[in-house]
C-alpha cells in the first residue's frame, strides 16, 4: 500500500491564495514547508514583549538595520514564516519589491508561549537549513531568552539560554544589551 503524500503549496500559490480570498485578509496564518499553519491569537503578555523589542531595537538601529515586526521571510520556496520581531540588512527600497530572505537577515526572534514547540520543533531547522545567522526565541512560559547561533542542516549547533540578570546581545551588534530580566517583566 502506498502512503498518501501531502500537497505542498510554494510560496507563489500561497500569495495567490492570499489574493483570491481564499485566505482571508486578515488570517493569521505562515507557510512552513509547504504547510499552511494557522497562528494562536497574541496575548497580551506576548504583545507586550514584542513591542518592547520592537522600542529597544528601533531606539538603537541608528540606521543599521530596519526592523521587520510579524513579517514575512522568504526561506525557500515552500516556507515564508513571520518572525515576531526580525534585524534586516537595510535595503533602499525598504523591501518593496520581495521579502528579505535569509542573506538579509542579522536576527530574527520569536517570542513563543502557545508556538513554543512549533517554533522550536519547526521554524527552528528551517531557519538553519536557510542560514539565518542568529534566531533568539523568547520563551514566555519558562521566563528565558533561548539564543541559537552557527546555522547548519538540522538547526543551530550553538545554543544559549539566559535568565533574569543575563543580558543578551546579537552577535551582529554587540554593543545592543536587552536586559532578560527587564523584557520579561509581568
Amino acid at each position: 500500500m502506498i502512503a498518501p503524500a501531502k500537497h505542498r503549496f510554494t510560496i507563489e500559490e500561497y500569495h495567490r491564495m492570499g489574493e483570491t480570498g481564499v485566505l482571508r485578509p486578515n488570517a493569521r496564518v505562515e507557510l512552513l514547508d509547504g504547510e499552511i499553519i494557522d497562528l494562536s491569537p497574541i496575548g497580551p503578555f506576548h504583545g507586550g514583549v514584542t513591542k518592547y523589542l520592537i522600542e529597544l531595537f528601533s531606539v538603537a538601529a541608528k540606521g543599521r538595520w530596519k526592523l521587520g515586526v510579524q513579517d514575512p521571510v522568504s526561506l525557500n520556496e515552500n516556507s515564508e514564516p513571520q518572525p515576531d520581531v526580525a534585524l534586516l540588512r537595510p535595503a533602499p527600497d525598504f523591501y518593496r519589491r520581495r521579502h528579505p530572505t535569509a542573506e538579509d537577515v542579522f536576527l530574527l526572534i520569536e517570542v513563543s508561549d502557545t508556538t513554543l514547540e512549533l517554533d522550536r520543533k519547526e521554524k527552528l531547522p528551517l531557519y538553519g537549513r536557510a542560514g539565518v545567522r542568529e534566531v533568539w526565541i523568547v520563551n514566555l512560559n519558562e521566563l528565558t531568552v533561548e539564543i541559537y547561533r552557527d546555522p547548519h542542516f538540522d538547526g543551530y549547533a550553538l545554543r544559549t539560554v539566559l535568565r533574569g540578570g543575563d543580558q543578551a546581545a546579537p552577535a551582529a551588534f554587540p554593543d545592543v544589551g536587552v536586559d532578560v530580566g527587564e523584557l520579561l517583566k509581568r
